[in-house]
């Protein structure tokens, strides 16, 4: 059977006021699009669980506007994020259907604050998740197929002055992401395997490989889906998910073009207005 939903998350010493105020605060900054001051003061730097409760929140207005959940973003997947900010887990955040961009349209600079991109394996599940141990191999057996994809990452708080409870709560400094035309099953390509490059305007700015997250796409995968479970909500068939970066995130420069090739998985392709511009239809 499904587990059934949690409702709510334990937050140990943090007064549900605070989870509001630092819910509303991030709030705040993505519809004024000027950058909020970290939410750490209100929640601690690595409460996880006031940061999920944060997120939920947020994730929860989104929704009640209307916004409809289509996936997760797997983050902090490299090692060396990880050190950077004193933590040794990944953490996850929630797609919705209007984060979801085209190749074929220009990417507005104007609905983002202060984005960065990345190259990621993006899998879109074709089965449940929730039973089970859950682990490599039995989320290979739920992969519909892989796709390249960029993911454009974004921080509602300024300067990315964030530390791991400040990006949790910030559901993962998500954005937008793209993904690209060419989707394989996994018996055609081995993630682990993958190697990437990001290009800007053709110049190389990105290089990196599977094994760059998580050891394996797969792991970022199977960890996502255990956890998901734990928080009442398991990843559904039909759901992207973008199991992290393969290589170094760099910033976008406004009228930019960023490519991606990853081995086996062909390109991908995300074209920025410069900040005067609009996107074309």
């Amino acid at each position: 059977m499904t587990p059934s939903r949690r409702t709510s998350i334990s937050t140990g010493q943090v007064a549900d006021g605070r989870l509001d105020e630092a819910a509303q605060r991030l709030l705040n900054a993505a519809r004024s699009g000027v950058p909020c001051a970290p939410v750490r003061d209100l929640i601690g730097r690595d409460d996880i669980d006031a940061a999920y409760a944060v997120q939920q929140r947020v994730i929860a207005t989104a929704t009640v506007a209307g916004a409809t959940v289509i996936g997760r973003k797997i983050g902090l997947t490299s090692a060396v994020v990880q050190a950077q900010l004193g933590v040794d887990r990944p953490d996850f955040g929630v797609l919705l259907h209007d984060m979801q961009r085209e190749e074929s349209t220009p990417v507005a600079i104007t609905d983002l604050l202060q984005p960065r991109i990345e190259a990621e394996v993006a899998f879109v599940l074709g089965a449940d998740l929730y039973e089970g141990p859950l682990d490599v191999d039995a989320v290979r057996a739920a992969v519909a197929h892989a796709v390249a994809a960029l993911e454009i990452v974004d921080s509602r708080i300024a300067g990315w002055d964030i530390s791991f409870g400040d990006t949790v709560a910030d559901n993962a400094s998500s954005g937008l992401f793209v993904l690209g035309t060419t989707t394989r099953s996994l018996e055609e390509v081995d993630p682990v395997s993958v190697q990437m490059t990001m290009s800007e305007n053709g110049e190389e700015v990105s290089t990196g490989n599977g094994a760059a997250c998580l050891g394996d796409p797969l792991e970022a995968l199977a960890w996502l889906a255990r956890t998901a479970r734990d928080f009442g909500e398991p990843l559904r068939a039909g759901q992207v998910i973008l199991s992290g970066a393969l290589g170094p995130m760099v910033p976008v420069k406004p009228g930019a073009t960023y490519t991606a090739a990853l081995t086996g998985l062909g390109q991908v392709s995300a074209t920025f207005t410069a900040h005067d511009q609009e996107p074309h239809a």
